[in-house]
């Protein structure tokens, strides 16, 4: 019986998060630090044709204002003379909000003050930011067109007795973390310290490293507490090697943070998307034809693809399927990815075709999915390592109460307001990416485990704490676990879902080696009471290592090492997905179901109630699993219902980058939330048999708010955030 895993613990870093003991990028402390503040570019496209810094360098603190005529080279001579891969390195102008010149001075606040007084004047050139105007320089993602379509899903369509079609669209999203994004960085010769916010410290040490021409051993990045990403800093943004480039300039720390403005064009968005989808089925509801086309916006510099239409592959079994994906130019700063990346704003589309198939049909729309339930992945051919989708349609139902559902739009009400239930399924990737871990196991029963993970909110800290005290047979306590630094074993991104089954993975191959070692030691000993058995049949339980079929033969650890002369033992494992993976296709599924209320007259909707189930492998941590899957559900609803990113075209410029302007959830948005869970035994998908979780649990939200906002006012919104405006 598992000691830990699979019971509720609450956060081992809680109490340094409350008591401001954890430190952010930019709260550590170096002496002789200046200060950086960044200007903006005011066009969308153009060319910087003079520059005047006199006035801001004549300012109070101020040490230097770098512009593109004065920086140091960033990244290989003469690498993209006409392109924007490093800061400050070109008179081009990409977007508007393009980084053009740092102010570097002895507090921020001079340093702010300072880059007011900078002057630019540009030669503007024609722009264009509005997808629907580029749609036909949209090009195919070549990652959508593999494998290629299935079947026959035009000619399908042509014949089928009943189809649908529709066009959905999706604005441009901000990720809006708590903590801005910021860096200090630090030279000492050659060697670069940077301190960063970032979900990949080694990531930005490769960046940094081509950046400034060094081996990438001399940069050490530090990343111990992440206030929020959410995909914002997978990728390395463009402040850390500006930051970088002015400490080595000036030879003493800088540090550089955004202001909330600054977050809007300094590290991507969700893409605007145009998605136009067509099903065909028969009376009974079989799909016979799926065609799923998706536009999303990129870049003049580079190409960004979500792979919007990648699920649709894999969610419902039909026989002939489309779904390919196209990006088009604008003169916007690069997309990123941003929580369910593809996958919610893919899922939105694709199930609210299906909610109006099944009203086409007269058909309940979960009756429409079951019906078309893959009990194999359509596209491969291959079995789920676990699918328990089934239970969560089942269990969700009859939490929700669905079979109370009156199927005709606006036939519910609480008194004068419209009731609407709608619901949609989620799925996300269960993967696996190599990772390593480090465990140092002492003579005195306590360990320091250490893993260049990072913890953007989900509590890594803690279930990584809670995979070495189980395989350790320690005290959570006694168990120190360190992430977020260059100097600890190489380890992905956090992103997509897949840390604790990839982190998690070699924190437990590296306990157990650990375990391999000592049973050796232990060997060695004349009359040892471990005699033959095997590292599988032993265990290690409170400083003693025993049999597992027979505690009583075991012997203390800590005499053991001393006896050897070690006061720790020390293993490094590397953990990488299994060759019998290949086998399997690997998915987490999840079902939702929502009711809202709408005001007939003022068009206000309120989610009133979520029943949010999930199959995702095994839950390790109860308490905070919970918490990932309600914030998936509020951010799905803000993403219906609030967030948009709103791009005046005529300038090209973002008008509401801001907190203010920018609608995101607040407590009195947020009512009823159940979220359950389904476990699912699955020995294939890893060694801890876990899922992702974390964005699996927004993924059907904002579809499962249309739906119901339709079954409440007979009004089908095609177009995200459903706003008043729209249902008057």
């Amino acid at each position: 019986m598992a000691r830990y895993l699979g019971k509720e613990t609450p956060r081992v870093d809680g109490i340094a998060k409350v008591t401001g003991q954890a430190k952010y990028a930019a709260e550590f402390q170096l002496p002789n630090l200046a200060y950086g503040f960044l200007v903006l570019s005011t066009v969308a496209k153009g060319r910087i044709t003079r520059v005047d810094t006199a006035e801001a360098e004549r300012s109070p603190g101020v040490v230097r204002v770098f512009t593109h005529l004065n920086a140091g080279r960033l990244g290989k001579a003469g690498a993209s003379p006409d392109g924007w891969a490093w800061p400050l390195q070109t008179d081009r102008v990409f977007f508007s909000g393009q980084p053009v010149a740092l102010v570097v001075a002895e507090s921020y606040e001079q340093a702010r003050h300072a880059a007011r007084l900078v002057r630019m004047d540009y030669q503007a050139e024609p722009h264009q930011t509005d997808l629907a105007a580029v749609l036909d320089r949209a090009r195919l993602d070549p990652k959508s067109g593999k494998p290629g379509p299935r079947g026959d899903a035009q000619g399908a369509l042509r014949t089928a007795a009943v189809k649908v079609e529709a066009e959905y669209r999706i604005p441009i999203e901000h990720h809006n973390p708590m903590e801005p994004h910021a860096a200090i960085a630090h030279w000492e010769g050659e060697q670069l310290t940077l301190f960063d916010k970032t979900q990949e410290v080694y990531g930005v040490r490769q960046h940094l490293a081509e950046a400034f021409g060094v081996p990438a051993d001399m940069v050490r990045v530090v990343s111990p507490f992440v206030g929020g990403a959410f995909g914002a800093s997978l990728k390395p943004n463009y402040y850390p090697s500006l930051t970088a480039m002015a400490a080595r300039a000036l030879r003493r720390p800088v540090k550089v943070v955004y202001t909330r403005t600054q977050m809007f064009t300094g590290h991507g968005y969700r893409p605007e998307t145009i998605q136009k989808v067509a099903l065909g089925a028969g009376r009974d509801g079989r799909l016979q034809a799926m065609v799923h086309q998706a536009f999303h916006n990129t870049s003049s510099f580079d190409t960004f693809s979500d792979s919007t239409t990648q699920f649709t592959r894999q969610v419902y079994a039909c026989p002939n399927l489309d779904a390919p994906l196209k990006v088009a130019a604008t003169d916007l700063a690069t997309p990123t990815w941003m929580r369910a990346p593809g996958a919610v704003s893919g899922m939105f589309a694709l199930e609210s075709a299906m909610d109006e198939l099944a009203y086409a049909l007269g058909m309940d729309p979960l009756a429409l999915r079951l019906a078309n339930y893959a009990e194999t992945d359509p596209d491969s051919g291959k079995p789920f390592s676990s699918k328990a989708l089934r239970e969560c349609y089942r269990l969700g139902a009859e939490k929700f109460g669905w079979s109370r559902r009156t199927p005709e739009p606006r036939s519910m009400r609480d008194g004068r307001l419209l009731v609407g239930w709608g619901m949609a399924s989620s799925v996300w990737g269960a993967m696996q990416m190599p990772a390593s871990a480090r465990v140092s196991y002492r003579s005195d029963g306590t360990a320091r485990v250490g893993s260049a993970t990072s913890d953007i909110g989900p509590g890594t800290y803690t279930v990584m704490t809670m995979i070495a005290a189980e395989f350790l047979g320690t005290r959570l306590e006694q168990v120190q676990f360190e992430l977020g630094d260059t100097r600890q074993p190489k380890a992905p991104a956090q992103g997509g879902s897949w840390t604790t089954s990839s982190v998690g993975s070699a924190v437990r191959g590296a306990a157990l080696a650990v375990t391999g070692r000592l049973l050796a030691m232990a060997q060695r000993q004349s009359g040892s009471p471990l005699a033959g058995a095997t590292a599988e049949q032993v265990e290690l339980m409170d400083g003693r290592l025993r049999l597992k079929a027979d505690p009583s033969r075991s012997i203390a650890v800590g005499p053991l090492m001393q006896a050897a002369g070690l006061d720790q033992v020390t293993e490094t494992f590397e953990a990488k997905p299994s060759a019998e993976r290949q086998k399997y296709t690997s998915l987490a599924h999840g079902a939702q179901f929502v009711e809202v209320k709408v005001d007939p007259d003022l068009g206000t909707v309120k989610v009133t109630r979520v029943i949010e189930v999930s199959a995702c492998g095994r839950i390790l941590n109860p308490l905070a699993s919970h918490s990932q899957e309600i914030g998936g559900v509020v951010w799905g609803i803000g993403m219906a219902l609030e967030e948009a990113t709103e791009v005046d075209h005529r300038y090209g410029r973002i008008v509401n980058a801001n907190l203010q302007h920018y609608h995101v959830p607040v407590n009195a948005d947020i009512h009823a939330i159940e979220t359950i869970f389904v476990e699912e035994d699955d020995a294939i998908v890893n060694p801890l048999g876990v899922k992702g979780m974390g964005e699996l649990g927004m993924v059907g939200i904002p579809a499962a708010i249309a739906n119901a906002v339709y079954h409440a006012t007979g009004r089908r919104v095609r177009e995200l955030p459903i706003t008043p405006e729209k249902l008057l």
